[in-house]
């Protein structure tokens, strides 16, 4: 797997009050592309920033509905990882958040 795909998998860190609280136990969640394996996940936080991963839980999060007057569309569903690192170990990226 090339470095170029590893940037890929990774598309965004999700930061909500929620995953906030999760850093204090050292789990951080990213969107994901949808056909990222957990393997693969666990590779690309690895690479990227150089942490030890313990643990990659992945979901599948649905799109919602929305209404545009009359009509209804759905948001595009997405994947979502929670990853869980070393103890001692840290994402630079979440600092200060």
């Amino acid at each position: 797997m090339s470095k170029h795909h590893k940037y890929a998998i990774l598309k965004r860190p999700l930061i909500t009050e929620k995953s906030t609280l999760m850093q204090e136990d050292g789990r951080y969640v990213f969107e994901v592309a949808k056909t990222a394996t957990k393997l693969e996940v666990k590779e690309a936080v690895q690479e990227v920033f150089g942490v030890t991963v313990i643990k990659v839980n992945t979901m599948n999060v649905k799109g919602k509905m929305k209404r545009f007057g009359p009509k209804f569309s759905q948001r595009p569903s997405w994947k979502k990882a929670v990853v869980s690192v070393a103890p001692g170990d840290s994402i630079t990226l979440f600092e200060g958040v």
